[in-house]
């Protein structure tokens, strides 16, 4: 007589799956993975166009930028030009101020030297 323990439960016999199992499972398996690499592929690609974008948009930015250098540029050029053709009337006016100043200053002297006349 065997003695069987109630507790020991039996085990199934391990079977492997049917051939055709095997080919259904691997084919999901490719389907899946080429679903995830397709992803991937499309989320770099995605990358690369944001990247391709931006890149456009800052060329475009630069060109704007270098347009008004430009711009700063030529008006530097001729507010150079206009300072240039002015200066002689600025230097005239300096020599003239100095001239009144010196023309007060003996003004002042000989408003002086008459008061003193008149005090004799």
């Amino acid at each position: 007589p065997r003695l069987e323990d109630p507790a020991v439960e039996t085990a199934e016999e391990a079977k492997e799956p049917a051939e055709a199992d095997i080919n259904e499972l691997c084919k999901d398996m490719f389907n899946k993975m080429a679903t995830y690499l397709t992803g991937e592929l499309t989320a770099t690609s995605e990358d690369y166009k944001l990247l391709e974008n931006m890149n456009k948009l800052t060329s475009l930015k630069y060109l704007e930028m270098k347009d008004i250098a430009i711009n700063i540029s030529r008006n530097l050029k001729d507010l150079n030009q206009k300072y240039a053709a002015l200066q002689p009337y600025l230097e005239q006016i300096n020599l003239i101020e100095e001239q009144v100043a010196a023309l007060e200053q003996a003004a002042y002297k000989l408003d002086a030297y008459s008061k003193k006349l008149g005090n004799y």
